[in-house]
């Protein structure tokens, strides 16, 4: 068998086999497929998809990469809930304190920023000393300790994933369904959740734009977890606009940090709550979304959902007086408030844009490898359907250097549509 052979028939648009694809998964894993084939190989599944058999067989090869993570000897069930990505989308770093609060155990494995959307490891990053890269062993002693582990993939577990995914980033394949599919999933599996809930985002800051193709990851996801054994619920939320107010690393720490406090944007604690008690129906630790949703709510409201992200903190090294005070963290040199230039009714505040400027501006990263800015980002105070008055903070841009200041302004100011009739805001979920 040879990679080139695999790839020309992916081209021609031909159903590989499940021998081949582990050829391919493996062969790049161990370093005997090089990074210019497998974009090459990406590209064509962007461009010519993966039938539902090839796209398990994809998941299962890049989960049995590494180790199958068995936490039954630590836990009863294990928890875990998964975003597909989005701008402002800082949901993990809320819902897992609130669930494991509420006595569900929740092990998580993260990633870093891909192309416009953040990433929750260079998040959890901003946290001067915060390890991100925990062992299985680590991962295990901490889960059965304190109920609640957020790390990176660790090497032993999906290897394969590992690497399509950094490579994804700066190859123009990250809004493939198959690869996306098959990357959620197979770190899932590979981690050991007994039970799944997949937030899948839609709109204009997501990699699925519509809802057509939003449903169909979701199905491609849940076919998968089904197949594997694993209790699956997805959401579809809407990315049209950033997800609360923060957009950059530190900001949207901060922004969650609020939001246990029993503060923070209305749509931010709405859809952590609204995921949380999803997980804990999922887990079975409620009956019902309504009696999760209470118990998610008492966990912020009696402070043991902070309480139980400063025990991770301190278990994974962080400094923990800064989820206590949060101001100790890093902050820009730049910090400049923009206003709105004209009255009227937002119709849009495009996702994607302000991704893509705070990419720009340094708090993700443009190719491989790039170092990450966790002070810089934005602060986009208003949403759709709003009214604003011309003079009103429209926007606060947080830099570190005037002349990449100067361009995201101009960005972020492009993102905002004005109209003079009364405009609907956006739903929160559409399913």
């Amino acid at each position: 068998m040879r990679a080139v052979d695999i790839i020309i028939k992916k081209r021609n648009k031909l159903e590989l086999s499940g021998e081949e694809i582990d050829f391919f998964v493996q062969g790049y894993t161990r370093g005997e497929i090089a990074d210019y084939q497998a974009s090459a190989w990406a590209m064509a599944v962007l461009l010519n998809g993966m039938s539902a058999r090839e796209t398990t067989d994809l998941t299962l090869s890049m989960a049995h990469s590494g180790k199958i993570l068995d936490l039954a000897d630590v836990v009863d069930v294990a928890v875990d809930k998964h975003s597909t990505g989005g701008v402002g989308d800082k949901t993990t770093l809320g819902v897992l304190p609130i669930v494991a609060a509420c006595g569900l155990p929740c092990g998580k494995m993260s990633g870093r920023g891909l192309g416009f959307s953040g990433g929750t490891l260079d998040k959890l990053e901003s946290i001067p000393g915060y390890n991100v890269n925990l062992t299985t062993a680590q991962f295990k002693k901490q889960l059965k300790k304190i109920g609640i582990v957020l790390t990176g993939q660790s090497l032993d577990m999906a290897p394969a994933d590992g690497k399509f995914y950094a490579l994804r980033d700066v190859t123009g394949t990250i809004q493939s369904i198959p690869l996306i599919a098959s990357s959620i999933m197979s770190k899932k599996i590979a981690a050991g959740a007994n039970a799944i809930v997949l937030d899948v985002k839609v709109g204009l800051g997501a990699f699925m734009q519509t809802l057509d193709d939003a449903r169909e990851l979701a199905a491609t996801m849940t076919a998968i977890g089904q197949l594997a054994g694993r209790k699956v619920k997805t959401m579809l939320s809407d990315m049209n606009q950033p997800l609360g107010i923060a957009v950059g690393n530190v900001l949207e720490v901060k922004e969650a940090l609020d939001m246990l406090r029993g503060g923070g944007p209305d749509d931010f604690r709405e859809h952590c709550l609204a995921a949380s008690a999803e997980m804990l129906v999922l887990g079975g630790r409620a009956a019902s979304v309504a009696e999760g949703r209470a118990l998610a709510e008492e966990a912020v409201r009696n402070g043991s959902a902070l309480a139980k992200l400063r025990q991770l903190v301190a278990a994974q090294g962080g400094d923990v007086s800064c989820v206590d005070h949060p101001e100790k963290m890093e902050k820009a040199r730049f910090i400049e408030t923009v206003n709105s230039p004209e009255s009227g009714y937002l119709s849009q505040v495009h996702a994607r844009l302000i991704g893509e400027a705070s990419v720009d501006l340094g708090a993700g990263r443009a190719k491989k490898g790039d170092p990450v800015d966790h002070a810089v980002g934005f602060e986009i105070l208003h949403k759709v359907g709003d009214h604003i008055r011309a003079g009103e903070p429209l926007f606060v841009v947080h830099a570190n250097d005037t002349g990449k200041l100067a361009a995201a302004i101009k960005a972020v100011m492009k993102a905002h549509t004005f109209s003079q009739t009364p405009v609907q805001p956006l739903p929160l979920f559409y399913h």
